[in-house]
């Protein structure tokens, strides 16, 4: 089984140990057990989320959220820190690049963030590639809005079997690089995720 697939597993298992569903969110354990569809069903592309954080860890949350929809339309919402939150890795920092002064000045409050997620994803089935950070990472920001998400979160491993995950960061830095997006922004790694899905699920595999 491929290392990643393995690791992805551990965590999903550990966290379903320790927290099982979260009430705030109608967002789902990933599946433990990968399923290869046809590529057919990747066309239209998938919906795909991405969070920055402020870190890893259980004091860690969201300051960014991206998503693409499967008709490429895409948002991008940087997220102001609760008064509570203060938990900052100026290591983490250097990979995204955004300040938590930038966070202070220009995010959107929590629950509009919240709002937003649920206008534009309700119903809706999406899939992120960090499952075990960004699951949690969503449940502190509708924690802290007080609202429910209106769409379930899934993993990528229930889309792509272990083969077509191996092939899934070449597909990705791929795609970023023809996209020409800068890595670690939200909905730059949305988009290319969603594309590197399509390419590796393509017709001719």
């Amino acid at each position: 089984m491929h290392a990643a697939g393995r690791v992805a597993r551990a965590l999903a298992r550990n966290l379903r140990a320790r927290c099982g569903e979260h009430p705030a969110l109608s967002i789902t354990l990933p599946v433990t057990r990968s399923l290869t569809l046809p590529a057919a069903l990747l066309t239209p592309p998938p919906c795909v989320l991405d969070i920055e954080a402020s870190g890893f860890g259980r004091h860690s949350y969201p300051i960014e959220v991206g998503y693409v929809l499967p008709d490429g339309r895409a948002a991008c919402m940087l997220v102001r820190p609760m008064p509570e939150w203060t938990h900052w890795d100026p290591l983490a920092e250097q990979v995204h690049g955004i300040g938590r002064s930038t966070l202070m000045d220009h995010g959107q409050a929590v629950r509009d963030v919240a709002l937003a997620l649920n206008r534009d994803l309700r119903g809706r089935t999406v899939y992120c590639d960090g499952w075990a950070h960004d699951y949690p990472w969503l449940a502190a920001l509708f924690d802290a809005a007080d609202l429910r998400a209106s769409f379930r979160l899934e993993s990528v491993s229930a889309l792509l079997d272990e083969a077509h995950l191996e092939r899934l960061d070449a597909a990705r830095l791929a795609a970023l690089q023809d996209l020409g997006l800068t890595r670690h922004r939200a909905s730059n790694d949305a988009r290319a995720l969603q594309r590197a899905l399509v390419q590796v699920g393509a017709p001719g595999d």
